[in-house]
Parts: C-alpha cells; structure tokens; sequence
C-alpha cells in the first residue's frame, strides 16, 4: 500500500488556497492515532490534471465563489466514477455565503444531487465514535456567522458510499492552527478529520 497523501485540489476561481494549515494538521491527526502509512507533506494538485486519477483523497475549500472550468468538471466526474473520494469544506460562517452557493451548484451540476448524511452513518464510526454525528465547530457554538449548528453534513453518493462529502460547518478555520499546538486542547478537535480519511480509504 502506497502512503496515503493529504491532497488540496486547486481550481482556476476562487481561493482554494485559503487553508494552508489544515494539512499538516490532518496528516499529523493521521499519523499520530491509526496505522495508515502517511506522507510526511500533503501535495496540491490541479483539479483538471490528470495526476488527480493518481489519489483516492482529496480536499477542496474556500471564501469565494466557485466555478468549474468545464475541464475541471469532467475531470472530477472521471476520479469520482473511479472512486475518489472528495471532502469539500465551506471556509465561510454562512450558510448562504458564495462559496456555499456556487460550490453546491458546480457538484450538482456534475454529479448529481446531493442529501443529508444520516448521522447514524459508518462515516461517524469509521475511527472515532461521533454518536451525534458531525461534531460542531467553535464557530457554531460561539454564534459568529449565521447563528446555526449544521446537524447533518451533505453528500453526493456513489453505490451506497459517499463520493462527495460536504460540509458548511467550517472544519477548515477549527482545524486550521499547527500540530504541535494540539497539546493545548483538552479535546483533539481533528479527531474526526481521521474518520473522514480512514472512511474515504476503506468503504
């Protein structure tokens, strides 16, 4: 088995570059609780590459709107039918920012529509235990941006697995601070960026 990378896809429109801690802090996550082997630095790859066919992971964030060059687009439903898994996280605290909007729209327009992730689903047992579903972030709980706890994350599906999993709750700002600063929380809170990888490689 191949290291698992930590992959950020880059896209023409918007900032997909807005969360360059988020993966040093996954990998380490990654690396410090399961056995997967795991490349020590993350790689950022062009949505419309065809090196994109070379990763079973990939993550993709912003502020700004999002629109898909019709390249990108027919790149992201090849990996998909291939079985890539993409984790997309709205970097905003709105639910109706731009990102939100046109982000939906562009994977609709690719692959279809999206539905709620029961949170009774494996995902939420795939490593750590979350009983209640997606954990909510600090953001949510401090009321700065629309004032709501999102309580299911979405998902384009794929033969009962899910292919696109997408979340408003901005996992991007909660986990984006250095690993070694993980010491000073009482609760790690990228626990559950480890169910996301661990699920994306195993369902």
């Amino acid at each position: 088995m191949s290291d698992f990378t930590f992959v950020t896809l880059q896209y023409e429109s918007g900032d997909w570059d807005s969360a360059p801690l988020v993966p040093a802090n996954v990998i380490d996550s990654v690396a410090r609780y399961t056995a997967i082997p795991v490349a020590p630095t993350g790689a950022i790859v062009p949505l419309a590459s065809p090196d994109l066919l070379r990763f079973p992971f990939a993550f993709l964030t912003g502020h700004l709107p999002v629109r898909f060059t019709s390249a990108e687009r027919e790149r992201l439903r090849e990996w998909i039918a291939r079985g890539g898994f993409l984790f997309v996280d709205d970097h905003n605290h709105d639910i109706d920012g731009q990102f939100h909007k046109t982000v939906t729209e562009e994977l609709t327009r690719a692959l279809g529509p999206m539905v709620d992730v029961p949170n009774d689903s494996p995902l939420y047992r795939a490593f750590f235990t979350f009983p209640d579903g997606p954990p909510a972030t600090g953001h949510e709980l401090n009321g700065w941006g629309d004032n709501l706890v999102h309580k299911h994350l979405r998902a384009v599906m794929r033969a009962g697995r899910i292919a696109v999993l997408y979340s408003n709750k901005d996992y991007s700002s909660e986990w984006g601070y250095h690993p070694e600063n993980k010491r000073f929380l009482s609760v790690d809170n990228t626990k559950f960026a480890v169910n996301v990888v661990v699920y994306a490689l195993t369902s």
